[in-house]
């Protein structure tokens, strides 16, 4: 049975538990007719127009946006699409993917959400086992992708196209302009179709399906229902961290639970978005939009701030020593503020100096108004996590799964413990099993995987207990701290157990070089590892290293690049356990890529993925 750990809180947040779920939206179609009733003319979103001369933003307010996707979703009913029947979508983080998504809502649809990047099989397997009728592709290449399985995917009456540029339309496949002018002809002729299809969803009604991208074995649907989404944007709204005046900036995949929650927020608080899926854009953009928050994957925060470090090591002198000192301050007041306190005295005084000489300008980078990030997805490195909150970057990390609607946790304000991933969403129940496996009952629970019984009954057991495959504890204030996954840990041929993500996640925050890596070692005499570097940071350091103008692969395979990460391994090695420490290593000739399927789109590591294409190189690592 799982044992309970008293989850403390301030009164605020023990009045709000029991009103989450009566302030709650029936349905997400509900919420987002109820935010343009609010505030029509606020602005929803903003998106940018690229051009060969420089990109210009355009934002568009809750009732423009409102006569788009109405005929959009009329368009989908113009098609036969009933009432929780499957609308995929096949694209990048854009406009028209919210667009989609909100007029599926609202159709009582139910969207299938599909990565741009997955594999054409792994495509097929998805709309048909989702049934889904109509799918909404990017452009050219997915449209390309669909009728390359059209023959495995009997269920799909249409597919429509955002960006038509080089597609060839036919009775199958059609624009999105097309559709939206069915949609019109559609409610000319039935003018109150749009909220008669709002009035006939439940909360019972199934949502969304986001299929895993897994890192082993075939995907599996995760079932959310519409009152998944009502709890999540109610229980969001009443912890605080978010207002009608923030301005979000979306890069995330859409696909990934993650994003789609960060496309709920808004409709059931009220602020605005700036959409954008172009991840080389981020840093240009950010300082063009200049949001209040954004949320990201760790990745994110490690390449800023290894960009950072080594932006200023490369200046060294006055530069580096002021940028040193001021994050050396910068971490003592973090640590004030994690225990409610604020710095005084001399401190006070150079964390004043600090901010106005080296923070200030750390946050102009990422625009200059940014209030926090929302870190999810992984694990974030306490160092780095540290480091941002030190400039006033606050980064509240959280957890959840695809199976819990993404947010299940999250550090707040008022209380945030760095390693910790905060507390549990009122509504939410957290527990620790005898093993250590993290489990987790409440609203935002799926209602089972797609079409698989089986599965579903391994993952929530007959209490309602969501088992995560997590381990994790909970400290005598109610912080959940996360130990590794249930399945990534592994035990040395000594009996010793090792946890490689918590390993693979303080290396991060030592090394600015890293891209990947990999800690191997179950049932092996000593740990090993494989390591790629990041192709964009690498370069400053080849040209500082006598490698200018070399290639990417025989930068990282060079004696010089050995050297060097051996003295950050051995950083590593001195601050873990002796049987923990890595012996051997290998820098991979290339990096780790979603493409490849090595990652997921999320940018986790498939471990079993990586370990089984590169077991020559591992097993090498213990020859002899």
């Amino acid at each position: 049975m799982p044992t309970a750990t008293p989850q403390v809180q301030t009164p605020k947040e023990e009045s709000i538990n029991e009103s989450v779920l009566q302030n709650q939206a029936i349905s997400v179609g509900h919420m987002y007719r109820d935010r343009v009733a609010k505030t029509p003319n606020a602005p929803a979103y903003q998106f940018a127009h690229v051009k060969p001369e420089g990109d210009t933003w355009e934002t568009i307010t809750w009732a423009q946006t409102k006569e788009r996707t109405d005929a959009i979703s009329a368009g989908l009913i113009a098609l036969g699409v009933q009432p929780e029947e499957r609308v995929a979508i096949a694209s990048s983080t854009r406009l028209e993917w919210a667009f989609a998504d909100l007029a599926n809502m609202t159709a009582a649809a139910a969207t299938t959400t599909i990565y741009p990047t997955t594999m054409a099989d792994d495509v097929a397997f998805i709309i048909s086992d989702s049934d889904s009728r109509v799918v909404f592709a990017e452009n050219a290449d997915q449209v390309d992708k669909l009728r390359g399985i059209k023959d495995k995917t009997p269920s799909v009456v249409k597919v429509v196209v955002f960006d038509a540029t080089g597609v060839d339309t036919d009775d199958w496949v059609m624009t999105l302009a097309d559709l939206e002018a069915m949609g019109k002809e559609y409610l000319a002729a039935n003018p109150g179709a749009m909220d008669a299809r709002i009035d006939g969803i439940t909360g019972d009604m199934l949502a969304t399906l986001i299929y895993t991208s897994g890192t082993t074995g075939q995907p599996k649907g995760v079932r959310l229902l519409h009152k998944s989404w009502g709890y999540e944007g109610a229980a969001t709204e009443a912890i605080g961290i978010l207002n009608s005046d923030d301005l979000q900036y979306l890069w995330l995949p859409l696909a990934h639970v993650f994003g789609k929650l960060l496309l709920t927020l808004p409709i059931q608080i009220g602020f605005p978005t700036a959409i954008d899926g172009r991840i080389d854009k981020i840093v240009d953009n950010l300082a063009v939009v200049k949001p209040t928050f954004m949320g990201a994957a760790p990745r994110i925060f490690e390449k800023a701030y290894g960009r950072i470090k080594m932006m200023m090591e490369g200046e060294g002198g006055v530069k580096l020593k002021l940028f040193n000192w001021a994050s050396g301050v910068g971490k003592q007041v973090s640590e004030l503020r994690e225990q409610g306190k604020e710095p005084s005295g001399m401190l006070g005084i150079q964390a004043g100096l600090a901010d106005k000489i080296i923070m200030t300008k750390i946050r102009d980078r990422f625009g200059g108004r940014i209030r926090f990030f929302i870190s999810g997805s992984a694990a974030l490195n306490r160092d780095v996590a540290r480091w941002f909150d030190g400039m006033g970057l606050m980064i509240a990390e959280g957890y959840g799964m695809t199976e819990t609607s993404a947010a299940t946790t999250v550090n707040r304000f008022v209380a945030y413990k760095y390693g910790s991933v905060g507390w549990p969403l009122p509504g939410t129940d957290v527990r620790i099993a005898e093993d250590g496996e993290v489990l987790m009952k409440g609203p935002g629970i799926m209602d089972g995987y797609h079409n698989n019984p089986t599965a579903t009954a391994e993952t929530i057991d007959a209490d309602g207990w969501l088992h995560t495959g997590d381990i994790g504890e909970i400290d005598e204030r109610g912080f959940l701290k996360l130990t590794d996954r249930k399945k990534d840990l592994f035990k040395t041929s000594n009996g010793k157990y090792v946890a490689p993500s918590v390993i693979e996640a303080t290396f991060k925050g030592l090394c600015p070089y890293v891209s990947q890596l990999l800690v191997h070692g179950n049932d092996r005499n000593f740990v090993s590892a494989l390591v790629t570097l990041d192709p964009d940071a690498i370069q400053g350091w080849a040209a500082e290293n006598g490698l200018a103008g070399k290639s990417y692969a025989e930068i990282v395979t060079s004696d010089a690049a050995n050297t060097m990460m051996q003295g950050y391994i051995d950083q590593l090695n001195a601050g873990l356990n002796r049987w923990e420490t890595i012996k051997k290593f290998t820098i991979l000739d290339r990096d780790l890529t979603v493409e490849d399927g090595e990652v997921t789109p999320s940018l986790k590591l498939k471990r079993k993925v990586v370990t089984d294409k590169f077991k020559d190189v591992l097993d090498a690592h213990y020859a002899g």
